[in-house]
């Protein structure tokens, strides 16, 4: 029986957990609202809700993002594919079949004979991994590093990303047939630059598991270096200050929104020192949405962390209804006032004059750079026994467009 059909079954079963799991984070979403909708009842007959009822929301709430934290786990778990997999056979190629040689034992012969050929070999020491490890770690990065998977990537082969935009556009205007028209002034050009900074991770392999033939190593590599990858993305790209690493969108200055202008972001305030208006506190988000201009507004999502979602999980509209909904099928996205949620625990907490909630179109905001091409050095002498795989990459990033992102902040200017 062949591979294919032989994980066939696990795939499947992978699948029924992931529903089943999601199916208990529904329950307890329910149970959440008819909890919430009591403590929300007291308050309004007493001013106050009683401590049971609100330790009892907080109690689920907490439950309920464990629950998604885990459907989420199997969900990615399930869609990963294994790699060197085409249509149930095992493909090779002479990049995955040399590289394999270098991981498993040092030989060099093959890598340096194939870089050789075509001129790729580096300054930055190691070798480069096949095309498909590269890919694979691509997608693995863009479905556990949240601002990744909203935001605009660009691959470049240099160090640096030069994007121009114009300050001034050219003058325009209307005329008659046969009016006379006025000269156009030429528009004025400046220069953004996103430089591709290096990004590290440094997995240990014991010699028995990479004797171990049954043992994939380009999907263990992969794997090893996703989350360590996306941790320091994720910070980076919230809150990077752009040495050695890219400018978060939450590092540039930020300013009132009618105050905003070009390399700013603008903001607008909830009214309250490290919380929501007190009264219809769900027109602080409402207030946030329309800042942003419609063209922007259509692929717009909502960017903060899980313990602000929870406060949000809990606000009303002018209706009656819940803000936040969760998504359809487990593995979708939640959904506030009908935008996309990316949860994002690089986004700071409601505190005083914090700004814990984003909102824009980031594929249009921000600008993600990969430089092509994915290295791993081989260093089987500073851990014995174990063997270490220095593997590096080059990112950057940067804000690419400051009026398609807004912040709001918990203060009162």
């Amino acid at each position: 029986m062949s591979d294919a059909l032989t994980k066939a079954p696990e795939v499947k079963s992978a699948d029924a957990d992931a529903t089943a799991a999601y199916d208990e984070f529904m329950q307890a979403f329910e149970a959440f609202k008819s909890a919430n909708d009591e403590r929300l009842g007291e308050i309004e007959k007493k001013l106050s809700a009683d401590v049971v009822t609100t330790e009892k929301v907080e109690r689920i709430n907490r439950a309920m993002d464990e629950q998604k934290k885990l459907v989420d786990q199997m969900v990615l778990k399930s869609r990963r594919p294994q790699l060197g997999l085409e249509g149930g056979r095992t493909i090779v190629s002479e990049h995955k079949a040399a590289f394999d040689a270098y991981v498993r034992a040092g030989e060099e012969g093959g890598m340096r004979r194939l870089e050789g050929k075509s001129l790729t070999v580096g300054s930055d020491g190691g070798y480069l991994v096949p095309d498909e490890t590269e890919r694979e770690i691509g997608r693995r990065l863009a479905s556990v590093s949240p601002i990744r998977a909203i935001s605009g990537v660009r691959q470049i082969s240099g160090n640096v990303y030069k994007k121009p935009f114009t300050t001034t556009g050219a003058v325009t205007g209307w005329a008659a047939e046969t009016d006379s028209r006025t000269q156009t002034t030429a528009p004025v050009l400046a220069e953004l630059q996103f430089p591709a900074m290096e990004l590290y991770a440094m997995p240990a392999a014991s010699a028995t598991l990479l004797d171990d033939t049954a043992v994939n190593i380009d999907e263990w590599i992969a794997g090893e270096v996703e989350q360590a990858f996306a941790t320091q993305e994720g910070t980076a790209f919230v809150s990077g200050d752009g040495s050695g690493k890219p400018t978060g969108f939450l590092s540039y200055t930020k300013v009132a929104e009618g105050s905003w202008a070009w390399t700013k972001i603008g903001y607008v305030v909830t009214g309250v020192s490290a919380g929501f208006a007190e009264d219809d506190p769900a027109d602080n988000l409402i207030d946030l949405v329309y800042t942003l201009k419609s063209g922007y507004r259509q692929n717009a999502a909502w960017v903060l962390n899980r313990k602000t979602q929870a406060a949000v999980r809990k606000l009303k509209d002018g209706d009656g209804n819940y803000v936040w909904q969760p998504a359809v099928v487990a593995g979708g996205q939640a959904s506030l006032m009908g935008f996309p949620v990316a949860e994002s625990e690089d986004m700071p907490n409601i505190d005083a004059n914090s700004y814990a909630i984003a909102f824009g179109d980031f594929r249009h905001g921000y600008l993600i750079v990969d430089r092509i091409g994915v290295r791993v050095l081989r260093d089987p002498y500073s851990a014995k026994p174990y063997v270490l795989f220095y593997t590096t990459k080059r990112v950057g990033g940067g804000v690419q467009d400051f009026d398609a992102i807004k912040l709001l902040k918990f203060g009162t200017s």
